[in-house]
Formats: structure tokens, C-alpha cells, sequence
């Protein structure tokens, strides 16, 4: 008889996108194309499509510290990661449920400015991830703008990227990849810190394509996917950029905005790949 409980598992704490392509629900098609069997903490729920987000509501301390029992009363989750929070209250809330609780190693996708520039949380709410919740952080994965939040300083070239991940890894953070999505260059170049200190660069070409919406939920929840199943860091970060370009380059053709990517696109060239071998 197979072991309770052996089957690899993960949990998405973040918000929702009715849309689809973003937040808990990109988190869960990631996962589940991952081949692991992923569990959720919603902290807050948005009316949202591929033109912007409509509304959101914060869910309820009660409600938020209850999802949290749930899972740990009844799954053995290997891995967890962060998304959307909402509010310092709810960062706080998930700080304290994260000490309280041993849900593997964390990732933590420090949502707080948008791709146009716009600010997603309050100042108060950046500090906490600041101050707080990057100290409990297996792997933190800004982009550029969040970056520079984080580090407290302007990121205009490859050097300063190297030392922007130095400050932030020094706010507790044990590994640290800074995307560099946000660019016009022909190559995108994320920046891979890791706890030993070892450093390099992930490449890849970049896609004119307005289809990248969940980005970095997709990215997250592939690396917390790979170190559920087992992997070491290097080689979970290493599989999640594989499985973004690969659904960032397949596109699909949904909705009449900034369109989700191809969350089966990763299998399903790997497949093809197979067939023609």
C-alpha cells in the first residue's frame, strides 16, 4: 500500500486571478504541470481579466490563520511559496503562520510593482517584506523595480545587479534571483545569487510578445515544484526558468489584453522533442 502522504506537495499563499493567468490560479496549473499536487492559502480575491484588475478584497484574519491550520493538519507540504499579499496585515499574518508552521523551504515572490511601474502594496507592507518576511526566505525573486525597492538603491547596469542581490540576501534572504525582465535588451539576463555565494547569469532570448502575464508566479511556483520533488536549489531555479521561457515562447491566444502564458507548453514540447528522437 502506497504511504499516506507521499506524493509530492505544495502550497501557493497569494491572491486569486479570476482571469486565470496570474496569482494562486497560474500557481496551481504551474504546480500541477510540475507533476506535484499543490494546496492554497487565498489571502485575498480579485475581479481581474487580461485589460487589469476591476476589484480586490483582502480576506479575513480568521478566515486567513484557518486555511493555515487546514493545511498543516492534514498535508505534508515540501515546499511553499509567496504571492500577492495584499496589505501589511496580511503580510504580517503570514509571517506569523509561517513561523508557527514548517512548510519546507519558501519562496518568496516579493509582489509589489506591477510591470507598468505601479505600486502593488502599501509602503508599510513592502517594509515587513523587507524587515520580516525576506529573513524566512529559501530563495527570494524580485524583478528589477522590486529589486531596487528592496535594495534601497538604483539598478541601471549588470554590476549594480550583483550588488543589489548582496543587499538583499544581507536582509536575510539565502538565495536570490533578480529578473531582468524588465529591459528592451535582445537578451533577458536574470541574476542568480546563491547562499554560498556562488553567482551567475540565466540567459535567454527575449519574445516581443504581450503575453506574459503571471510571469513570475509561473517562475515561483516551478522552483517550489522542483524542490518539492527533491531538487537542490541551483537545479530547481535552473528548471524554473526552462519552464517560463518554454511558456512564455508557446504562446495561446486568450483575452483581448496582456495575455497568460502556456502553462503546458514545458511538457508538451518536451514530448515532442521525445517523439522526434
Amino acid at each position: 500500500m502506497t504511504e499516506i502522504n507521499s506524493f509530492p506537495q505544495a502550497l501557493t499563499i497569494a491572491g486569486t486571478d479570476s482571469g486565470g493567468g496570474a496569482g494562486i490560479m497560474a500557481d496551481l496549473k504551474t504546480m500541477q504541470e510540475c507533476g506535484v499536487f499543490s494546496t492554497a492559502v487565498v489571502v485575498a480575491v480579485t475581479a481581474q481579466n487580461t485589460l487589469g484588475v476591476q476589484d480586490f478584497q483582502a480576506l479575513s484574519p480568521k478566515m486567513i490563520n484557518e486555511q493555515f491550520q487546514s493545511i498543516h493538519d492534514d498535508f505534508d507540504i515540501k515546499a511553499c511559496k509567496t504571492g500577492m499579499l495584499a496589505d501589511a496585515e496580511h503580510v504580517q499574518l503570514v509571517y506569523d503562520n509561517l513561523q508557527k508552521y514548517d512548510f519546507g523551504p519558501l519562496v518568496l515572490d516579493p509582489v509589489m510593482v506591477a510591470k507598468g511601474g505601479a505600486q502593488l502594496i502599501s509602503d508599510e507592507g513592502i517594509d515587513l517584506i523587507r524587515t520580516k518576511l525576506s529573513q524566512l526566505a529559501t530563495i527570494i525573486t524580485p524583478n528589477m523595480p522590486e529589486a531596487e525597492r528592496l535594495a534601497d538603491m538604483k539598478i541601471e547596469s549588470q554590476s549594480a545587479m550583483l550588488v543589489a542581490a548582496k543587499k538583499i540576501q544581507a536582509l536575510g534572504a539565502k538565495n536570490v534571483i533578480v529578473k531582468g525582465g524588465h529591459g528592451d535588451t535582445e537578451t533577458v539576463r536574470d541574476l542568480v545569487l546563491l547562499e554560498s555565494g556562488e553567482n551567475f547569469w540565466m540567459n535567454s532570448p527575449r519574445i516581443e510578445t504581450i503575453r506574459t502575464h503571471g510571469t513570475g508566479d509561473t517562475l515561483s511556483s516551478a522552483i517550489v515544484s522542483s524542490l518539492a520533488k527533491g531538487s537542490t536549489i541551483k537545479e530547481a531555479i535552473l528548471f524554473g526558468k526552462k519552464f517560463v521561457e518554454a511558456a512564455i515562447k508557446n504562446t495561446i491566444q486568450v483575452g483581448h489584453g496582456h495575455g497568460p502564458l502556456n502553462h503546458w507548453a514545458y511538457n508538451q514540447t518536451s514530448e515532442e522533442l521525445n517523439d522526434e528522437i
